[in-house]
């Protein structure tokens, strides 16, 4: 039933996103960016914080006008990074957690823009790369771990802002592709061509930058430190050759291919080889 009405809804706000882009097309592509670019999950509160949450040293950062929040589990002075995905947060990691701390290293997380305990509405990548890029300023972490879009976040920071510190990054299930993501959203709404090429409009005047060109796969080729990337077969969330095409494309990289742990990528086998990775 869920399925059903998810269905209907999708396809009756496609239904009025076409309609409204035949007389108002600016408008018509502005309300479908502002659907695509805010999380309908993810965001917490005080009051609901997941026990692994609770009682950890915090510390906010203004970014313009807005703000988001990071969580830091102290440790020695090697410093880790981690950046979840879309419609996640903080508590994305806490199987994993665990692991890190065995390094000894000092674990710190963002919350995303618009998700967890962090301010505003609209999350894209380049945003998140903003927020990423205070954050490592201030932490000077040693190691990016990013999950998803969190993953390509990372790799768009690492090849627009760049830092002396960093060593090196492991990114998990991310996509490459910008277009295809796209894709899959004007196809979950069922929008038809003319509104498909005002969205794209409305995307390449907001980044100034054409959506061919905005490719993980591409930004990977400026990245000179190591990582590592790793994708399950059967993740149903970004296509397993996404994950291919950022590894082919960064030279100083390993690829490791997982089945059945799909997007989540939780497993104590993977957490081990991220640890002898970081470790290495």
């Amino acid at each position: 039933m869920k399925k059903i009405k998810y269905f209907l809804l999708t396809k009756t706000i496609g239904f009025g996103l076409n309609f409204k882009g035949y007389f108002q097309p600016a408008k018509a592509a502005a309300k479908a960016y502002q659907l695509f670019s805010e999380p309908r999950r993810g965001q917490l509160t005080e009051g609901n914080l997941p026990e692994m949450l609770q009682n950890v040293p915090t510390q906010v950062f203004a970014v313009g006008e807005h703000y988001f929040k990071t969580y830091v589990w102290q440790g020695n002075s090697n410093v880790i990074l981690l950046v979840h995905g879309w419609e996640s947060n903080t508590s994305r990691w806490e199987k994993l957690l665990p692991y890190l701390q065995q390094t000894g290293s000092t674990i710190v997380a963002l919350d995303a823009p618009g998700h967890g305990l962090s301010g505003g509405k609209e999350f894209n990548v380049i945003k998140y790369a903003s927020y990423i890029d205070v954050a490592v300023k201030a932490y000077k972490p040693n190691v990016l771990i990013g999950h998803s879009i969190g993953g390509a976040a990372c790799i768009y920071h690492q090849s627009h802002f760049g830092t002396d510190n960093l060593e090196k990054m492991v990114i998990l299930g991310a996509p490459s592709e910008f277009q295809n993501i796209l894709k899959n959203y004007v196809q979950l709404l069922s929008l038809n061509k003319r509104m498909k090429k005002h969205l794209e409009s409305h995307f390449s005047k907001k980044f100034d930058l054409e959506i061919n060109s905005f490719s993980s796969s591409t930004f990977a080729q400026k990245i000179k430190i190591s990582g590592l990337i790793i994708h399950d077969i059967d993740d149903k969330i970004v296509a397993f050759d996404e994950g291919q095409k950022i590894a082919n494309s960064w030279n100083n990289s390993a690829f490791i291919e997982t089945k059945g742990l799909g997007h989540s990528l939780h497993s104590e086998e993977i957490y081990q080889k991220i640890i002898r990775f970081i470790s290495s």
